[in-house]
């Protein structure tokens, strides 16, 4: 039962955001009562709490995901970003920025979690595209893993709206990629940025 008040909590705080959706609501939702969520979560920062570390989890699970099937790291780069909006999809207002709007120290956690755990799969690609002939060889990969994540953040902590970070992670993407690309590189991003909707 606490998996499933995870899960479906989970679908909800996308829809209608983390400051949105009471106890009640999750409640009602699953014909519940409230004393059954209280059973697992003393309160709902708590279930907040666990419904991000689900998504983080999925998240890293997808992840693994796309960079086994070894794409060319351009495509690999827009595997990912097709694959987070399959999952954000249904989301209008943007779960990271409301989780750091109204559960900063929940926000604070999972961002060096995931800062941690992600910044290798960002030093893969480079490692790749370097190796491959898409990205320049002279590029410091240290500092373009800190680049990439300072921009990604700013984008998903400043954009209100999931469309908004949607588009402008699009051009961060764009701009990250024609900063260390090769003519070969900028070449294979230009394919994709001249697909109608990417």
């Amino acid at each position: 039962m606490k998996d499933k008040i995870v899960e479906r909590a989970t679908e909800l705080f996308f829809k209608m955001g983390f400051k949105s959706v009471t106890m009640d609501d999750i409640a009602a939702d699953m014909s519940i009562s409230k004393k059954t969520i209280y059973k697992y979560f003393s309160n709902k920062e708590d279930l907040v709490s666990d419904s991000v570390t689900l998504i983080h989890s999925k998240i890293m699970s997808m992840m693994h995901d796309v960079i086994a099937k070894d794409y060319n790291p351009i495509k690999e780069n827009f595997e990912i970003r097709n694959m987070f909006k399959e999952m954000f999809h249904i989301a209008e207002a943007s779960p990271v920025y409301q989780l750091r709007k109204f559960y900063p120290e929940i926000y604070q956690h999972i961002l060096q979690v995931q800062f941690t755990q992600c910044k290798h799969f960002v030093q893969h690609n480079l490692e790749k595209g370097i190796e491959r002939g898409y990205y320049r060889a002279d590029i410091n990969v240290t500092e373009c893993i800190d680049f990439y994540y300072t921009l990604m953040f700013h984008i998903n902590e400043t954009s209100p709206l999931e469309k908004e970070a949607w588009q402008r992670e699009l051009y961060m993407l764009e701009y990250h990629t024609r900063a260390i690309g090769t003519p070969k590189g900028i070449s294979e991003l230009e394919s994709y940025l001249s697909i109608p909707n990417i």
